[in-house]
């Protein structure tokens, strides 16, 4: 049975936006994608609900979309969406956690190192980040990665910003083009759910 990936948005754009609908319409080659959104987002909010909040509703995204699915289980989300995904499967483990440019920094302090819940995780992660995303200098998440208990593995977009875009001079120097870097991106997501669906932990 192909796998659930539950796919949430990250804090600035809900589930609705370009980025999230390019993303989901990929992601539905790995499996069956559900998208859901926040309290905040669902109310015409900017500011992101306390996190205690985002648990909660992204808890209750995936009681719903597992509700009439036997098969495995996947947290995927961008940015924000992915690290309340991390802290959600410290209480429901699902089968493995798909980061789209982890936000390891604060975009309010730059020098806050969210590494708390990563370093709590047992669910397996695979972390998709550019090397121009300012939340998450590579060498920093190779730090934090190396105090990590669960099994983890990093796909790095070079040139990739936040939203793992490259710019056009990267693209043209290595003479390629972005459906490439996207079938490179999906592809490394294809094989780690492969890895990792089987039955599910509940």
């Amino acid at each position: 049975m192909k796998p659930l990936l539950l796919f949430a948005p990250g804090a600035g754009a809900d589930s609705s936006s370009p980025w999230m609908r390019v993303w989901a319409t990929r992601l539905a080659r790995v499996g069956k994608v559900q998208s859901f959104d926040y309290p905040y987002m669902l109310q015409g909010r900017h500011r992101p609900d306390p996190l205690p909040t985002l648990i909660k509703a992204h808890q209750e995204a995936l009681v719903a979309a597992a509700a009439h699915h036997r098969g495995p289980v996947i947290l995927a989300g961008k940015s924000m969406g992915g690290r309340v995904g991390c802290h959600v499967s410290l209480e429901s483990p699902p089968n493995a956690l798909v980061c789209f440019g982890y936000p390891l920094l604060s975009a309010g302090n730059l020098q806050k190192v969210r590494d708390e819940v990563l370093k709590e995780l047992r669910t397996p992660v695979l972390f998709l980040q550019g090397t121009r995303d300012p939340l998450c200098p590579i060498e920093l998440l190779e730090s934090v990665r190396r105090k990590m208990r669960a099994p983890n593995e990093l796909y790095v977009v070079p040139s990739g910003d936040h939203s793992l875009q490259v710019t056009k001079t990267w693209l043209r120097e290595n003479a390629t083009g972005s459906e490439q870097v996207n079938a490179g991106i999906l592809n490394a997501i294809q094989d780690f759910v492969s890895r990792h669906a089987s039955p599910p932990k509940r």
